[in-house]
């Protein structure tokens, strides 16, 4: 397994990095997280005709760029550093993944594509108002009718649901767990935005009676590419975060040297050593976690299930801990709205239990251990 970046994927970091401080201030994103959308259509559109940055997963058979998820956590550690206000983690992370792994190649054909243009966006509806994360926690029916299905439940937690183009939801039908995909504007078919504590990520509650759907891949056959799919998002989610988590921990250094008390710079203090201390090494062992449940997610490593767990539990420990010290460091400024690390902790606390809280992960982990 590699251990480490190669030269061009390095250069491909730093052209992305540049582009994102450029386009993705925080006036930026204090401007779109205050719209009921989240994000900004003109610019979602110069984001992807500039760099392809939808396309970077997808096989080129299907529209893409025909990289890998090492390609993809670059991309979205940049974005989590950035905090980017875009519909990319739902569209690409989620919907994109669960048709590769779902659906037939005439539907891979059909689907992906637009996807990979940027001009189709996405998200994959599969967590319901019970707060689960797994596929017992699924409970919407599928009912046959004729060639198409009709849905019937209720979805919450969708990441830009209240948004997206096309919406993969996993059901349950008489024959077992199943992905459909449904037009944003179906009939039947009421999407609310949710009130959210991260206001960079939107959450939506879609509500289906009798939505008529299409069948992506087999009926019945979709336990395994929704665990896989599960198992991707939660390496790639942990890649962002340590993006957020590393941007934070540069911001408390930044003003430790700066802030004087006493004197001189409180980066002086023994204690405040300590502590720089212990956020860099939180943050780097989580990188080191992210970035090896990235490489076995573009090998295919038969290990993934546990080192996806693994990697997901210990970035968003790290990434809560080092928004916690960074408010402390930051002092009295460090709590209200005009300084920005807010922006971040909030993505933190959301993060932290998106796809499953780090006890949960951890569960699953040893499950995958055996122990």
């Amino acid at each position: 397994m590699q251990f480490s970046f190669t030269s061009e994927q390095e250069e491909f970091r730093s052209v992305l990095r540049r582009f994102l401080e450029e386009k993705s201030p925080t006036t930026v994103v204090r401007r779109l997280m205050e719209t009921d959308a989240g994000w900004d259509r003109a610019g979602w559109q110069e984001l992807n005709q500039q760099l392809g940055l939808t396309a970077v997963h997808i096989p080129e058979a299907y529209g893409g760029q025909g990289f890998g998820f090492v390609e993809l956590g670059i991309v979205l550690e940049e974005m989590g550093r950035a905090l980017l206000c875009a519909p990319y983690f739902g569209s690409i992370a989620l919907a994109a993944t669960a048709i590769m792994n779902a659906g037939t190649e005439a539907q891979k054909r059909a689907l992906l594509p637009d996807i990979a243009s940027g001009d189709t966006i996405a998200t994959l509806a599969f967590t319901e108002p019970n707060g689960r994360w797994d596929a017992d926690g699924i409970e919407m029916r599928a009912t046959r009718a004729g060639k198409r299905y009709r849905l019937d439940g209720v979805k919450s937690f969708v990441v830009d649901g209240h948004t997206a183009d096309l919406i993969v939801v996993v059901a349950n039908s008489d024959k077992g767990l199943a992905f459909f995909t449904v037009p944003g504007d179906a009939p039947g078919l009421t999407r609310h935005a949710l009130k959210v504590v991260d206001p960079t990520r939107k959450l939506a509650r879609l509500e289906f009676s009798g939505v008529e759907a299409a069948l992506l891949g087999e009926d019945g056959g979709g336990a395994a590419p929704f665990a896989r799919t599960m198992m991707q998002a939660a390496a790639c989610l942990a890649n962002e975060m340590v993006g957020g988590a590393e941007k934070l921990r540069l911001s408390a250094l930044d003003y430790a040297n700066l802030r004087v008390q006493f004197g001189r710079a409180i980066a002086s203090f023994q204690s405040m050593k300590h502590k720089q201390a212990d956020m860099l090494c939180d943050v780097e062992l989580a990188k080191s976690a992210a970035y090896t449940a990235a490489q076995a997610a573009a090998e295919d490593d038969a290990e993934l299930p546990a080192i996806a767990s693994l990697a997901k539990a210990c970035a968003a420990d790290a990434y809560m801990q080092t928004a916690i010290h960074t408010i402390q460091i930051h002092g009295g400024i460090g709590f209200t709205w005009d300084n920005d690390t807010h922006l971040w902790f909030k993505r933190a606390k959301s993060s932290e239990v998106f796809l499953g809280d780090p006890t949960y992960h951890r569960e699953l982990m040893m499950r995958a251990w055996g122990v």
